[in-house]
């Protein structure tokens, strides 16, 4: 069963379910990945069902049980994230690539910036203002948004160190960190088991857990001080970078604010350097 035959037949058997079966079926669509990895007794216990109602569920759409609806589930899931298999669907499809990558850029940017809180905005800015160290972390594509917080940050004067892979594993370089400092991890599908790993090590040692990733089912989540979300959806390649790109920006802009006249003083430093003759060209346009 395809990914959109999957989605087509709850959508046609939600139609004449009952108030709390549809509520279920309503809950898969709307949050596919998530409920491609919780556990039953973590789905009933966040819809506030029986499992023995979710099983039931299951059976009315058409599965043996939760554990069938579950598995074709997460095949829906792993198929939305295969950039050969997104690739294929798109040729098959005989879709404009480039209007389509446009309409979901946009679309990844929206749903992004509706995932924003005010509130947790106002919390990051405070954790990492009184962090000792601020340790940015990802791996493969997620290094680089990684990465690009991490140069926001130094431009705004802030103490920080960017883990990535190198010549020493991730697990290695979580050792440095310690309590009082602060680990902001950005992890976009697929998870993996030695960014948890080191998530986890950083935890026990005492260290406050920022997490960036696509959904609160990511195993890193459950480490989490705070979390935000990212849109990520792409016609071609896995991940796009584009919504948690836009994440950081919006996120060290509001922090630079908040800074004030610490972040103005330390971008008027880094200034400095634009005027550097050796590096940049005096007659064109200087920024950072």
């Amino acid at each position: 069963m395809s990914d959109q035959e999957f989605l087509d037949l709850l959508r046609h058997k939600m139609e004449g379910m009952p108030n709390k079966a549809r509520r279920v079926v309503e809950y898969i669509l709307a949050n596919s990945r998530e409920a491609a990895f919780l556990s039953i007794g973590e789905v009933a216990e966040k819809l506030d069902v029986s499992k023995a109602q979710l099983v039931r569920v299951a059976r009315m759409l058409g599965f043996d049980g939760y554990a069938a609806l579950k598995d074709t589930l997460k095949k829906t899931v792993l198929q939305q994230v295969n950039p050969s298999a997104m690739l294929s669907k798109i040729m098959k499809d005989h879709k404009n690539l480039p209007e389509e990558i446009y309409r979901l850029e946009h679309a990844n940017i929206d749903d992004t910036w509706n995932q924003i809180q005010a509130d947790n905005a106002a919390v990051f800015c405070a954790m990492l203002q009184k962090a000792k160290t601020i340790f940015c972390i990802g791996w493969g594509i997620s290094a680089l948004v990684a990465e690009s917080l991490y140069t926001r940050l130094l431009e705004l004067g802030l103490k920080g160190v960017l883990l990535k892979r190198g010549s020493l594993a991730l697990i290695e370089q979580a050792r440095a960190i310690e309590k009082g400092d602060l680990v902001i991890v950005c992890e976009l599908p697929s998870y993996v088991i030695e960014v948890t790993n080191s998530i986890k090590l950083a935890a026990e040692r005492g260290a406050n857990i920022i997490t960036i990733t696509d959904s609160p089912a990511a195993p890193i989540c459950k480490f989490a001080d705070l979390s935000f979300f990212v849109s990520d959806m792409s016609p071609t390649f896995g991940s796009s970078l584009i919504g948690p790109l836009f994440l950081i920006h919006i996120l060290s802009s509001i922090l630079a604010v908040n800074m004030g006249e610490e972040a103005k003083k330390a971008l008027e430093k880094q200034a400095q350097g634009l005027h550097d003759e050796k590096v940049y060209h005096p007659t064109y346009d200087l920024r950072y």
